[in-house]
């Protein structure tokens, strides 16, 4: 009789965190629609049509269309596999992380690579997920990550490549990303927690460094104003304060139920709020579906990191388990700030919120995350029964023929 220890580490595909995550993505094809659809276009028409006739929002239905194909691809191979090539997704990564920083800037940042039709592949996203990849492997490797001198070198010495070369793009956000996903890897990994409150420590005293600079100096590096407008919005009104504030009206202007969607006239309708489609969305969501709707959008989101860290607990697998922790990192990270910022509760950064946002990069490496944990459960006992037993099995073997050449060595 399977007990019910047995039932929660079974193998199986895991709807409900499927059906949850294309619940955000319909949500999100939805609110990009919203920011950018055109007056012109008659109410009457049907929704569909209302999506299609906006640029943005056409292509993200077609870019959520086509996660189909990542959840399939992602979630088909064993993620055992994924472990011995987590160093060639790595480096594939980083080649792309070099190349783009020949590339034309963007609003100050060289991220994104030129495609056809007025696309653009932005390859700081995807180097998460090998990053999360990489350090998963290296994680599940050792007893004690940072222990050791060796642990130290490794973990640090391979994290630190992505996130230097997407701060050479000016790409902060991302950089602030990857390490949060570093640190929560860290914390399941087991590590010391004098590693973990001294890494806190030192980036508190960093932040804070960085917050007296702009203070006491005379700079005009956006990073630091961004910073310096999180203080005090109403002295940079006319730059990211002016964000800042315009977001929590709009945010505000919603009230307990929203105005609805696709209103003429409305803040989002009228770009009252500046990338009210990608890192800005909130405020979009939050005008049209007010109170009610953002908090149902915070509690889809408070199941899927949850469901994601009840996965984990039960995934028995070292490699697996970080592989989902790494995932769930990501997620928290990418959810916490963005909503936080557009509130006020944190500095301005180019972080969008996931299967929300404008963007085929980042909703493809989104579900492409998903798809990574939506493997381990599916695959989780093929890995243990499937590769480590048998691994386990000829140690078995070999130990019985040594004792019993041994046993006939003594016989003789």
């Amino acid at each position: 009789m399977m007990t019910s220890a047995d039932r929660r580490t079974r193998k199986h595909f895991d709807f409900l965190l499927l059906i949850n995550m294309y619940v955000l993505i319909i949500i999100g094809v939805l609110t990009v629609a919203v920011a950018t659809f055109d007056p012109d276009i008659s109410l009457d028409v049907p929704l569909l049509n209302r999506i299609m006739n906006s640029n943005t929002g056409s292509w993200q239905a077609i870019f959520s269309v086509s996660s189909i194909i990542v959840v399939w691809v992602v979630a088909a191979f064993p993620y055992e596999y994924l472990s011995g090539y987590a160093y060639h997704f790595f480096a594939i990564t980083t080649g792309m992380l070099l190349l783009v920083l020949s590339t034309s800037s963007i609003r100050n940042v060289s991220g994104w690579f030129q495609l056809t039709l007025g696309r653009m592949l932005q390859p700081s996203e995807f180097a998460k997920l090998s990053l999360i990849l990489l350090m998963a492997k290296i994680m599940s490797a050792e007893g004690k990550p940072l222990g050791t001198l060796r642990s130290f070198m490794r973990i640090f010495g391979w994290a630190s490549i992505p996130m230097a070369l997407t701060y050479l793009q000016k790409e902060t956000g991302s950089v602030v990303v990857m390490i949060g996903i570093l640190y929560i890897m860290l914390i399941f990994a087991g590590t010391d927690w004098r590693w973990l409150v001294g890494m806190a420590s030192i980036a508190a005293l960093a932040i804070g460094a960085l917050f007296a600079y702009g203070l006491l100096g005379d700079t005009q590096d956006y990073r630091i104003l961004r910073l310096l407008s999180f203080l005090n919005p109403e002295q940079y009104v006319k730059s990211d304060g002016y964000q800042i504030l315009n977001s929590q009206q709009a945010i505000g202007s919603g009230g307990l139920t929203g105005i609805g969607m696709f209103i003429p006239g409305s803040l989002s309708q009228l770009n009252f709020v500046p990338e009210d489609w990608t890192d800005f969305i909130f405020a979009t969501l939050g005008e049209a579906w007010g109170f009610v709707g953002c908090v149902a959008v915070i509690l889809l989101f408070m199941s899927l990191l949850l469901r994601m860290l009840y996965l984990a607990r039960f995934t028995q697998d070292k490699f697996g388990r970080m592989v989902v922790i790494g995932v769930l990192g990501m997620f928290f990270v990418h959810v916490f700030q963005n909503i936080a910022m557009t509130v006020g509760l944190m500095p301005i950064t180019g972080i969008p919120l996931p299967f929300i946002s404008y963007g085929g990069s980042n909703l493809i490496t989104s579900v492409a995350g998903v798809s990574l944990v939506l493997n381990v459960t599916n695959h989780r006992t093929t890995a243990l029964t499937g590769y480590l037993l048998p691994v386990a099995q000829r140690s078995t073997r070999k130990r019985r023929r040594k004792k019993k050449i041994y046993v006939n060595a003594t016989q003789r």
